[in-house]
């Protein structure tokens, strides 16, 4: 029997619960995550119909996508706390109906009123299936963390990619009401075929008995990576025990500081390309581009970051991200359309990986078997970063300016990367020998 380098065979142990690969579970978390991406990605293609249909002013738009941050942040931790006790299935089908039926609706709201109720309700959908597919891969991937947790998380961003020329295309008053309803029967399909189809691991199933890992730990030696973490032979934190240690506040507020570098451009790059005064096509070409760069690198720099130090890799990747998004302002400045989208793509490949990172870390140094729980409430940090995107960015905007508010996204993104140096793992979580072998 095939083992994946520690003694344990993780894909023959989950075929034989599942009846089948467990990749196909990356498959359907990966789709679902695909069909709601439209709720952050396409936004700042579609405020601008919204805002003329209803004769509203375009900042007051901006709280809608801070009340989508909000709820799609906090919905996670309830939902990844039924999930991790009773499974993805009922839970799923909720979100469907939630992150469906809100699109839907936004093609017949007729008052801001109705906008933010319609948003955040589809942004409760989106929270839930998040938690699901991000938390698929923690739990059937144990060895393989960063990758899975990255193909999961570059659907959510890439998906888009598939419906912003759809959506810039048809972005007038007249046909924009089609495209949302078009773009939410579709988020619901997806996402029921998804409820249908997602399983979790017994917990005991990495503890079944088939003649493989029965090895101790000082038998594996230096054949057990970092990366295999607390999940696999270091103790199961649960959320009040992980709210104790000092790792979990500086991941926290390195959170809110990525988050919030990552959704100022993501909100806002539309906007910011005409703020420049350049071509249109450098807008469409930066918005319908930049999930594809977000998506390609959760997967790329995921795979990094199970083959090499994690947090080191986040700290380099957090670095850059800051230095191209001040790169950015300099290309728009200039009036350099080309280099402004080239940078904007930089920008985004470097900073979109931070939703692979962190539940990675966290399973690290955590466990993955209140996986789903315990990233909840570290992705609640996303609200500080969504309202920074959404409304403290107008205000910046408003007395400040545009090229002081993107520099100081620059500046967090960089603060971010610096503090993941000081992360050590937390005492009782398995990894204390590794990192003293490793000069931490």
């Amino acid at each position: 029997m095939a083992d994946d380098g520690d003694g344990v065979d993780y894909a023959g142990r989950a075929a034989e619960i599942l009846g089948f690969s467990r990749w196909w579970q990356i498959v359907a978390a990966a789709g679902m995550m695909a069909a709601v991406s439209p709720y952050q990605y396409v936004w700042s293609s579609i405020e601008q119909p919204l805002a003329e249909s209803l004769d509203i002013a375009l900042p007051a738009l901006g709280a809608v996508f801070s009340f989508y941050v909000v709820f799609q942040s906090l919905s996670q931790f309830p939902a990844g706390k039924w999930r991790d006790s009773r499974g993805p299935g009922a839970l799923t089908f909720l979100a469907a109906l939630l992150a469906g039926g809100g699109y839907v609706g936004l093609a017949y709201a007729t008052a801001l009123w109705q906008l933010y109720l319609l948003y955040s309700l589809g942004a409760i959908g989106v929270g839930i299936v998040y938690t699901v597919a991000v938390n698929t891969a923690v739990k059937w991937f144990p060895d393989r963390t960063g990758l899975t947790t990255g193909v999961g998380t570059m659907a959510f961003a890439g998906g888009s990619a598939l419906v912003v020329p759809y959506v810039r295309a048809n972005a007038t008053v007249a046909a924009y009401s089609d495209v949302l309803r078009n773009v939410g029967l579709g988020i619901l399909v997806v996402t029921l075929v998804g409820a249908f189809l997602l399983r979790d691991p017994p917990d005991d199933w990495l503890g079944l008995d088939d003649g493989e890992g029965a090895e101790s730990d000082d038998e594996k030696g230096e054949d057990r990576s970092d990366d295999l973490a607390a999940s696999l032979r270091g103790r199961a934190y649960t959320t009040r025990e992980m709210l104790s240690t000092w790792q979990f506040w500086l991941l926290y507020a390195m959170f809110v500081a990525a988050a919030a570098a990552d959704l100022v451009v993501i909100a806002n790059v539309v906007r910011f390309a005409e703020q420049f005064g350049l071509a249109a096509v450098v807008a469409t070409a930066s918005a319908t581009l930049l999930p594809v760069a977000a998506g390609v690198s959760r997967m790329i720099l995921g795979e990094a970051s199970d083959r090499f130090d994690r947090k080191r890799v986040m700290a380099v990747s957090f670095v850059l991200a800051g230095l191209f998004r001040l790169a950015l302002i300099a290309a728009g400045s200039s009036g350099s359309g080309v280099a402004f989208v080239a940078l904007v793509l930089g920008a985004m490949f470097f900073s979109s990986p931070l939703y692979v990172y962190f539940p990675s870390l966290l399973a690290d140094y955590y466990g993955a078997r209140n996986s789903s729980g315990n990233y909840a409430v570290l992705y609640t940090a996303k609200v500080g970063g969504g309202v920074f995107a959404g409304t403290v960015t107008g205000y910046l905007v408003a007395t400040a300016g545009w090229v002081p508010t993107f520099a100081l996204g620059g500046g967090l993104a960089i603060a971010a990367g610096l503090a993941a140096l000081l992360l050590r793992p937390p005492i009782g979580s398995g990894l204390e020998a590794d990192a003293a072998a490793a000069g931490e």
